[in-house]
């Protein structure tokens, strides 16, 4: 049983190093082939860094690496140390990557450039959360304003800081490039989105399994979020059985899921997501 579970972790956590390289080339690609020759910039921390590699003349490498740091360490915080190590050393495999990979400059074109400047970026973020890390602590900054304010959502706190980094690439770009910025922001968003299933805080987990009381064990110990337990019956057999019902952030997804089934393969697990939570557990130091 051990070594079954032992192969399934080392399998898992292969494939997550696999979607994390894929996702530092591919951001690597987004902003070295794409933006940087026509001084386009994205949100976020990566944006931010963009920004002041332009104006600073600061490598971006440097600059992505020691800017995101300090929400690593928050992350390290809220979620936990193997969170914070893959994300550190994913971060610095960007870095080093815009560093000393030699990427064309793939066309002059701006419409094509913001578009798939965007994509590529927006893909190496994904395919990173995927892999349970992060490129760019965004979203990890977000849901700590969030949590401490009762008038902004995580969409909310994404949007006003997006708001200031465009309005500052405006005045230190020019319009033109700002607006571009922008396309390349709107097209980025939208490929993390399709690739996580959402972008959505909270995402409710259901979990139907003969072997319920082992996942909640598993889940309240190991990850230590809350489960709600209801008392349920087989449509098909009428067995009784407990359903479990947890909340959790799109970054705890696939944890969940790794422990359920681990537990019980054939658990029929049902991801949807949660427009807004507030009370219970979600009040507690954790990324909810």
């Amino acid at each position: 049983m051990l070594r079954t579970l032992s192969k399934k972790t080392i399998l898992r956590e292969s494939l997550n190093a696999i979607l994390i390289v894929l996702g530092v080339f591919s951001a690597g690609l987004g902003l070295k082939g794409f933006l940087l020759s026509s001084h386009f910039i994205d949100g976020g921390v990566t944006g931010i860094s963009m920004l002041l590699s332009h104006v600073l003349g600061i490598p971006l490498s440097l600059l992505i690496l020691l800017i995101n740091l300090p929400f690593i360490a928050l992350a390290y915080r809220q979620i936990g140390l193997k969170f914070a190590i893959k994300s550190t050393l994913t971060i610095a495999g960007l870095s080093l990557c815009l560093t000393f990979v030699q990427y064309p400059d793939v066309t002059p074109d701006k419409l094509l450039t913001a578009v798939f400047g965007g994509f590529f970026i927006g893909a190496g973020i994904g395919l990173a959360i995927r892999g349970g890390a992060v490129l760019d602590g965004t979203d990890i900054v977000a849901l700590l304003i969030s949590k401490n304010s009762n008038l902004l959502k995580v969409g909310d706190v994404i949007l006003l800081m997006n708001l200031l980094i465009f309005a500052a690439a405006a005045f230190f770009l020019g319009i033109e490039s700002a607006l571009y910025s922008v396309l390349t922001y709107l097209a980025a968003s939208k490929t993390v989105d399709f690739l996580i299933n959402g972008i959505e805080e909270y995402t409710a987990v259901i979990i139907v399994s003969e072997k319920s009381d082992e996942i909640r064990e598993s889940i309240v110990r190991v990850l230590n979020r809350g489960v709600t337990v209801y008392k349920g019956r087989g449509g098909k057999t009428g067995k009784e059985m407990n359903i479990l019902y947890c909340v959790v952030t799109r970054l705890e997804i696939g944890s969940v899921k790794n422990v359920a089934t681990e537990t019980d393969e054939s658990a029929f697990i049902l991801v949807h997501p949660l427009a807004d939570v507030v009370g219970g557990i979600i009040k507690k130091p954790a990324l909810h």
